[in-house]
């Protein structure tokens, strides 16, 4: 049997942060149950067509706000998932959740579903800052929910950080670090804001109602982060993840690393035999079960590519008898011109079989990604 990963899409959210552009709508609770029949019944679809063939090492249930979802929900998606596939005893099975959205009860339920991973959005621990960025809760409620996960009994656990927000300072983030490392979740994320097309965030910007950091104090707060984290016991293992030793997001590596995933939901995507399918985005054809999937064969180059630009997002970076492994030819042969271009400027490390990102080469690592794609 082959491994497979399963990510399933919540599209729901109770409000729609700022600075989101992810596939997800705000008052549509009406829709829950018949998105639920849908979403099963695509799940069961593939099961039945792939009797067998896979084994289940990773589930991500992810959103939107999959802890928008009354409880039964989430129970119902598992137990599916349970009675149709052959699921590693050791699988990995995270959800995402806003503090907002939780109980006891809720996350109680999470955990009897087989969930042995929550990660939990929290963005800043500031109140006045989660109320400019459009998140629906308080640090007050965080630290409830944060401790009935571990009431529960959790013990992987993640929290979304982000930095370069309007009217965030310095002494914010750090104050967010230090308090969240005090807590000593076993993961850490920490993404700087991208001002994206069709956000709350993006017409304010263009209104003149706030002003983007500079590169250079964005960089700042990277590497304060970089330094706090380490010092309180956390690896940085990719550009954006810090975890306790062994504790890496299995999942988030099957997509940094190309092996096989399978998205359900809408707009999910999917990498199946080298084919990239993604799911419908017409929240209307969804639920009415008319998915027409985009089906694109990657090319080589394709293939070559992304496994150049999603590697070398991991800190350790990749492998030159990967590339050969996987492809049957050597890394060299594609991409010598630019590999000794960036090692010459400096952008790129090559210590024996690895070629990894520089201090300056993650800096500029969309410098280096754009040439790969």
């Amino acid at each position: 049997m082959k491994d497979l990963s399963i990510y399933i899409h919540i599209p729901f959210c109770k409000e729609k942060c700022f600075y989101c552009d992810f596939l997800s709508f705000k008052g549509k609770e009406e829709y829950f149950e018949k998105y639920q029949i849908a979403l099963l019944k695509e799940i069961e679809e593939f099961a039945i067509l792939n009797k067998n063939k896979y084994i289940v090492k990773t589930i991500f249930i992810g959103g939107g706000t999959p802890s928008i979802l009354p409880i039964g929900y989430i129970e119902g998606i598992a137990t599916k998932i349970y009675n149709l596939f052959n699921v590693d005893k050791n699988v990995e099975f995270t959800i995402e959740a806003n503090p907002g959205t939780l109980s006891y009860e809720k996350i109680k339920s999470f955990k009897d579903s087989n969930i042995n991973r929550i990660s939990v959005g929290l963005q800043a621990y500031q109140n006045s800052l989660l109320k400019k960025i459009g998140r629906i809760h308080t640090i007050e409620e965080f630290l409830q929910n944060y401790e009935n996960i571990r009431k529960v009994g959790f013990d992987n656990v993640n929290i979304d950080l982000m930095f370069s927000l309007p009217t965030q300072t310095e002494n914010d983030f750090k104050e967010t670090l230090t308090n969240i490392s005090k807590l000593q979740p076993e993961h850490i994320s920490t993404y700087s804001l991208i001002l994206e097309e069709g956000t709350k965030f993006y017409s304010m910007y263009e209104k003149g109602e706030f002003e983007l950091f500079s590169d250079e104090l964005d960089r700042k707060l990277y590497y304060m982060a970089i330094d706090i984290l380490q010092k309180n016991g956390y690896n940085l293992y990719e550009i954006s993840n810090f975890c306790k030793p062994k504790k890496e997001c299995k999942h988030n590596i099957v997509y940094w690393t190309r092996k096989e995933y399978i998205g359900f939901g809408l707009g999910a995507s999917s990498l199946i035999d080298e084919k990239r399918i993604i799911n419908t985005n017409n929240f209307n054809d969804y639920i009415n079960f008319k998915n027409d999937r985009e089906i694109e064969i990657l090319e080589k180059r394709h293939m070559y590519s992304e496994f150049m630009f999603l590697g070398l997002r991991m800190i350790k970076g990749i492998k030159k008898s990967d590339f050969y492994k996987e492809f049957n030819i050597s890394i060299d042969s594609i991409y010598k011109k630019e590999i000794d271009k960036f090692i010459k400027n400096g952008l790129l490390i090559e210590d024996n079989d690895y070629l990894r990102l520089s201090k300056k080469g993650i800096d500029l690592s969309n410098v280096v990604f754009s040439e790969f794609i």
